[in-house]
This record gives C-alpha cells, sequence and structure tokens, in this order.
C-alpha cells in the first residue's frame, strides 16, 4: 500500500509492514496456478475471507455511523463518508444492470467456472438458522486454513477496538493483486470461452476502487481513530501484522495443496 504526504506514525507503520506486503506480492501462489482445477481450489478457501471482510466493513459501519433511532451525528465524520462508500459498493454495487454485492458476485463466478460452493452456502445456511458465526463455520466444512483465517478475522472484531478493525481492514486485505495471477486469470478465461468473466470483473473492480478512493480515504481513517494517541497507533500495528499473517498463511496452505492435486484435465 502506497502512503504518500501522509503522518508521521503512518509512515512508520508503512515501513513496519513493508515486508510482510512484500512477502505477498512474491508469494509462490500465484505462480503455482497451471489449470483451472488450481483456480477452483483457490476460491473454495478464499471465498471465507471475501465473507468474512463484510463483517470487518459493518464493524466499522456500526462504530462509526449512527445506526440508531433517534439519530444523532457521529464523531468521525471522514470515516463515517468512507464506510458509508465502501458498505454501498460492497453490498450493492451494480453489475450489469442489477445490483449485487461483490460475496454474490463471487459466488455467481465460482458457480460460472465451476467451483464448489457447498461450504460457503452451508455457512450462511447455518447463520440464517440462527448459529453463530463460530459453530456456522465449523459445520461449514470449510477448508481448515479458510477456518483459521475467519477465526483470526473474528478475534480482532470481538476485541472490540475499533482501530485495530479499521487497521486490519485497511492493510490487510486485498490491495495488491500480482499481474502474474491476473494473466492467468485472463489466459484461462480464453481458453474456457468467457467462464472467468466475472471473476475478472470482480479483480479489476477491486484494483479499480481500492487504489482511486477507498484505500486513500482507509489511511484517514486509522489517522482519524488512533489520532496522536501511541498505545493505539501500536495495537492498530499490531492488528494489521496479524491480519497480514494470517493472509499469508492462508496463501502457504492453499499453495501446499495445489502442490498435492493430482493432475487433472481442463475443463472444456
Amino acid at each position: 500500500m502506497q502512503i504518500l504526504e501522509q503522518s508521521e506514525e503512518l509512515q512508520t507503520l508503512a515501513e513496519r509492514l513493508r515486508p510482510l506486503y512484500t512477502r505477498l506480492a512474491n508469494h509462490p501462489l500465484y505462480a503455482s496456478f497451471e489449470m483451472v482445477e488450481d483456480l477452483h481450489i483457490f476460491m473454495e478457501s478464499h471465498v471465507f475471507a471475501v465473507w468474512d471482510f463484510m463483517s470487518l466493513l459493518k464493524t466499522l459501519q456500526r462504530g462509526l455511523t449512527c445506526i440508531d433511532v433517534p439519530w444523532v451525528p457521529s464523531r468521525f465524520p471522514t470515516s463515517r463518508r468512507l464506510v458509508n462508500e465502501i458498505v454501498l459498493g460492497e453490498e450493492s454495487d451494480i453489475y450489469g444492470t442489477r445490483p449485487i454485492s461483490h460475496f454474490e458476485l463471487y459466488i455467481h463466478a465460482m458457480k460460472e467456472c465451476g467451483a464448489c460452493t457447498l461450504a460457503i452456502e452451508s455457512l450462511l445456511i447455518h447463520l440464517r438458522d440462527g448459529s453463530d458465526w463460530a459453530t456456522a463455520l465449523a459445520r461449514s466444512s470449510a477448508p481448515e486454513a479458510a477456518q483459521r483465517f475467519v477465526q483470526t478475522t473474528f478475534g480482532i472484531i470481538e476485541r472490540g477496538r475499533l482501530h485495530e478493525v479499521a487497521a486490519a481492514f485497511t492493510f490487510g486485505r486485498e490491495d495488491l493483486i500480482p499481474d502474474m495471477f491476473r494473466g492467468f486469470i485472463r489466459d484461462q478465461d480464453e481458453r474456457l470461452s468467457g467462464k472467468l468473466a466475472t471473476l475478472r470483473w470482480y479483480l479489476d473492480r477491486h484494483i479499480e476502487v481500492d487504489g482511486e478512493d477507498h484505500g486513500p480515504m482507509a489511511l484517514q481513517m486509522v489517522s482519524e481513530l488512533c489520532g496522536s494517541d501511541s498505545k493505539k497507533w501500536k495495537e492498530a500495528t499490531e492488528a494489521a501484522e496479524i491480519a497480514l499473517l494470517a493472509r499469508i498463511a492462508l496463501w502457504d496452505s492453499i499453495a501446499a495443496s495445489l502442490h498435492e492435486t493430482p493432475v487433472k484435465m481442463l475443463v472444456n
């Protein structure tokens, strides 16, 4: 994540995180994709990160905006604007002519290319039936690495420190998609007659909004929440590191799974 003309605290945080960003950018996972079945394995784990991102976002919306009646303005004007804009895009973006959440779009992309959605759909069923997130996750048959990733996310959420949630949200999520991975998606989409078109749109959309609008505003949110409190900056840095290390661990596990998968024929 680029941080230009920002506070000294943000610059220090960025330097602390730089080695982790480098590890993610150069992760061997991206060179491991050879066929569409590899992409299936990736998506069947990654979809849980797409899902729990919304819980981070909704935690921020609950903490930074007023959702009570009667309404009163919150104390965070910059951050509440950011969160409301991101909620609009993430929960109700326009794909073609219809409103859809990016999570639902990702599910559509999985089905479009033949990835299995049973685990993530099982999670949603259990949640709608009233299970708490931990029970629903355990019953979903999600890959173990995906379960560990979600557990890390909710660990940050349940500590109840909004500046930590903001840091995990801002620094621990995808704002860095290597050209290698995007090239693989493009090439496979051409081979599969457009079966990855939705996934390509999803990736390109995130690059567009994260880089142009949401990224810079998210940095302002972290600054607004931490202020001049050195303890909060320390906690925010630690939360960001935890989130990035969780992402690296998820990538490690998926890469290992790809190497263990027997060779399969490409889907026609």
